[in-house]
């Protein structure tokens, strides 16, 4: 499973790109407005630092206009990958960009039937949102599983992107469920590396190292 990193914060994302753990990033509107940056300029930065796939979200409502903004957004860098609404108009403008060689990322997917739809309209990506079904006490885990059979049954080159990952366990369920990528913030994405039972352990080395002395330079 590929690892997208959800945020528009520079110095998190030069972190995890030079350790190998990202294979590109996501972004959204409200994620450029607490960088505080202009939304064309940090996507370019953004570009510029990881190979993979980044996803800069349109504004627009209407399908021709969404069309002339993913057209704006993808001028920035060939890793681009325009981000569009799961509405009717937003599977529109997935049509037409994707007809015209661009990477589309539908978003704010929260049913299978909205995937099915996303995939036939030819996505590149879509995007399922997990924590926010979790909200509403309704299993997001199993969406994701939904459109993982209905994307194998049919054949559908559509990835599956899993979205609004809240906990490290998220991740390693959506790679078990099958999930293409899954997208998460930096602190999602480090606290993977997190478990008591290794706290425990180095706790006891670093106590045992220190009552026998050893040094190894």
């Amino acid at each position: 499973m590929k690892f997208f990193v959800d945020t528009a914060e520079l110095d998190a994302i030069a972190e995890l790109n030079d350790l190998g753990m990202i294979d590109g990033v996501t972004t959204n509107p409200s994620l450029i407005k607490k960088s505080g940056r202009d939304i064309l300029e940090v996507t370019k930065e953004i570009c510029d630092m990881v190979d993979g796939p980044v996803s800069a979200e349109v504004v627009a409502l209407k399908a021709e206009d969404m069309i002339a903004e993913g057209r704006k957004l993808a001028e920035i860098a060939e890793n681009i990958a325009v981000k569009v609404p799961l509405t009717w108009d937003g599977l529109k403008a997935c049509k037409v960009l994707t007809e015209e060689g661009k990477m589309v990322n539908v978003t704010l997917c929260f049913s299978a039937n909205q995937a099915l739809l996303a995939a036939k309209a030819g996505a590149t990506f879509i995007s399922p949102f997990i924590g926010r079904l979790d909200d509403l006490n309704i299993d997001g885990l199993d969406l994701i599983a939904d459109i993982r059979e209905i994307y194998d049954n049919y054949g559908f080159e559509t990835n599956i992107l899993a979205a609004s990952i809240r906990t490290a366990n998220h991740m390693s369920d959506c790679a078990k469920i099958g999930a293409d990528v899954a997208t998460a913030p930096p602190a999602v994405i480090k606290a993977m590396a997190n478990h008591v039972l290794t706290d425990k352990g180095l706790d006891q080395f670093v106590a045992d190292a220190k009552a026998a002395n050893i040094k190894i330079v």
